[in-house]
């Protein structure tokens, strides 16, 4: 069987795509950037360069596919419910092309007349795929609340009720939901390219109904912890959404999608899950809460929401040599003095999160609390590994934008700036060369970048030393 992955950057799909490389099958995965594909030597797999938005790459990685599973959502978007139409619609052309069996998608629980617009987009998606059953079958699984180390839902309800004893929250937490553990949503999509059924089919999947005041109050119980909850009706959508942002990782612009699609409720509709998938017996929500809590602490978190999966590059030479005139930087170059190139990437490879930034942490917290004032990510994302990155993950406020192990980790601002910001290191000459760019927009950008200059020198100068600084000591202790 040949299976073509969507997503595999994704939430659902890093994990999806590990699952799948354990089994006899041939695995293709259809990404933007393939530098975010981790090398796997214990088997092939094969990597296209493309998108949903590329008729032709598209087509291409469908040929001689089995079954394709479709994984992609683009909510970052202004107009997604658009793009996410338009998508779906390339994608179910292409497929009927190249002769492919079945389609699998992952949408989101809710009834399409009280559904939110992000719910509505998740439907719409569906409904698209679903629409010509006599030329290609679609086997569509419907979640809602999905719990595991590093989801939406679990990172929300934790940083919730690991701050706050006592909540006054927004009614929607007496909105019902079936949460469903994120191991068990793999096993359904999986189950799926094997199923032996005709016909498209709709599953609606799900453990037990509880309320979101239910779901904070069992992990409470499963952390350890006594939390008290108020829901207060005067609470606007704008108003709850802000209140998210600020106490959990998520930015204001997703904060508010979530807490629109809150207010629906997300139970399931059918039981076809049983019916079709006996063999699988989804697991309660505290078992589901224990077992991300685990992997967190074991620092085995296979993937998070925040993974963006990979841009295309932003900063390459040619770049930097197109707009040099425009771009404003501030560059440190620093010998690493006899310390082994391997050693110094390890060191920056190690920024932020618990970890930090080196020097003048207390400067990266209030940029990040401003940051969240803004409507933006702060510093609540931290990261995925104490120790690896990888392409596409996010380091607090910033995304890895690439990786050369050894020599380079580029880093993208992802903060409330105006106009666009990287950060750069790179091992060259016998010396660490650190970078920061700034592409102002407009003179507010500017008036930006000059306003900060003096705490940009103190930051990226002695951040620059203390890489090395600490570099000595990894050498130190190795030897």
């Amino acid at each position: 069987m040949k299976v073509l992955l969507t997503g595999a950057n994704g939430y659902i799909g890093r994990r999806l795509k590990k699952h799948l490389m354990t089994q006899d099958i041939d695995l293709r995965l259809l990404v933007r950037n393939p530098k975010t594909i981790e090398n796997y030597p214990q088997r092939k797999i094969e990597v296209y360069k493309g998108d949903t938005f590329d008729i032709g790459s598209l087509e291409k990685a469908f040929e001689g596919v089995d079954v394709a599973y479709y994984l992609i959502h683009s909510l970052e978007s202004k107009n997604y419910r658009e793009l996410d139409k338009q998508s779906a619609k390339n994608f179910l052309d292409a497929a009927i092309k190249q002769r492919v069996k079945r389609i699998i998608y992952l949408g989101g629980l809710g009834v399409k007349e009280s559904a939110s617009t992000h719910l509505l987009s998740r439907i719409e998606t569906g409904e698209i795929l679903f629409s010509r059953p006599k030329e290609i079958q679609t086997i569509w699984i419907r979640a809602g609340v999905i719990i595991g180390s590093g989801s939406t839902s679990f990172e929300i309800i934790r940083h919730l009720i690991e701050k706050l004893p006592v909540m006054v929250t927004p009614k929607w937490v007496n909105t019902l939901a079936q949460p469903i553990a994120v191991d068990d949503v793999i096993d359904y999509l999986d189950y799926s390219k094997d199923l032996e059924h005709q016909k498209n089919l709709i599953v609606d999947i799900g453990s037990q109904k509880m309320t979101y005041k239910e779901m904070m109050l069992e992990a409470s119980e499963v952390l350890g912890l006594r939390r008290w909850i108020f829901p207060l009706p005067i609470l606007t959508i704008k108003l709850s959404s802000y209140w998210l942002n600020l106490f959990t990782p998520v930015p204001y612009t997703v904060a508010r999608s979530l807490i629109e699609g809150l207010s629906s409720e997300v139970v399931v509709q059918n039981d076809n899950a049983s019916k079709y998938y006996p063999q699988i017996k989804p697991i309660s929500f505290k078992e589901s809460v224990r077992r991300a809590i685990v992997q967190m602490e074991e620092n085995q978190v296979v993937s998070r929401w925040s993974d963006a999966g990979g841009r295309h590059g932003h900063l390459e030479e040619n770049y930097i040599n197109e707009f040099a005139r425009s771009v404003l930087m501030d560059r440190q170059k620093v010998s690493i003095q006899g310390i082994s190139s391997d050693i110094v990437y390890k060191t920056f490879c190690s920024i932020g999160g618990k970890h930090g930034w080196f020097r003048y942490n207390w400067l990266w917290k209030i940029r990040g609390f401003i940051d969240k004032l803004l409507g933006g990510a702060g510093l609540n994302r931290g990261r995925r590994d104490k120790k690896a990155l990888r392409i596409g993950e996010s380091v607090d406020f910033w995304i890895v934008e690439d990786l050369i192990p050894n020599k380079r980790l580029l880093l993208y601002a992802q903060m409330k700036v105006p106009g666009k910001a990287w950060l750069e290191f790179l091992i060259k000459d016998n010396e660490l060369i650190q970078s920061a760019y700034f592409l102002p927009r407009g003179i507010l950008g500017r008036l930006y970048w000059y306003v900060m200059m003096p705490i940009h020198f103190l930051i990226f100068r002695d951040m620059a030393h203390a890489i090395i600084e600490r570099s000595k000591k990894y050498k130190a202790s190795s030897i």
